[in-house]
């Protein structure tokens, strides 16, 4: 029976010695490829959402929107909300070019591993801020829709004369609080679907590269 045994040891160790083994370098350089594409990816998939994000916008906001937004008084919010989305969302897209530019001229497994790092915090940075800018205009224009819009006047007059007030704006308060609570939570959930599989990959990269950096 030991006989045996020995025998199959061997002959696993002699086709273990036939397999090809891949050095540093073409490890490296396959992780490497990998990690750059996508990296690439990320930074194209940016960029579609941003020109996406302002065709609707530009579709939805015509000059009767514009006089809707004046009516409820956030105007100078919406420029203001508007341009600084803007500036930042352009700043993320160059910095997620930059990134590629970086992992593309890396030469070491230490270097790739720094871009991963770096690529990973810009997506997560990235996708907290759209969130958030969801976030505080989707709050902002329920409030001047209830405060302003004539619907929202009726609400809060009939409320007001009942004597309920104070009732009513605190369940209004809630409400608007749980369905930003749920729309943010999709929105997580799409971001995740649409950048988590690529930072997965990427995380794998990253792992990789953990085992032959020694």
């Amino acid at each position: 029976m030991m006989d045996e045994l020995d025998l199959l040891k061997k002959d696993w160790q002699k086709k273990e010695a036939d397999l090809p083994r891949l050095s540093y370098e073409e490890i490296y350089k396959m992780t490497w490829k990998r990690s750059s594409s996508i990296v690439k990816w990320i930074f194209y998939i940016s960029l579609m959402e941003f020109l996406f994000w302002t065709a609707i916008n530009v579709a939805f906001t015509d000059a009767e929107a514009w006089e809707t937004i004046k009516s409820m008084h956030l105007y100078e919010f919406t420029i203001v909300m508007t341009t600084l989305s803007y500036i930042i969302l352009v700043f993320f897209i160059y910095k997620f070019y930059i990134n590629y530019r970086q992992i593309s001229y890396t030469d070491s497994s230490r270097e790739l591993m720094k871009a991963i790092l770096k690529v990973k915090r810009t997506v997560t940075q990235y996708v907290w801020f759209n969130i958030a800018i969801f976030a505080v205009s989707l709050m902002t224009s329920i409030y001047g829709s209830l405060r302003y819009g004539p619907d929202g006047k009726k609400l809060v007059t009939a409320a007001s004369e009942a004597g309920n007030e104070a009732l009513f704006w605190l369940l209004i308060t809630g409400m608007i609080l749980l369905f930003v609570v749920v729309f943010i939570t999709l929105l997580w959930l799409f971001y995740k679907l649409l950048y988590g599989l690529l930072l997965n990959r990427l995380r794998k990269n990253y792992k990789e590269l953990e085992q032959i950096d020694v």
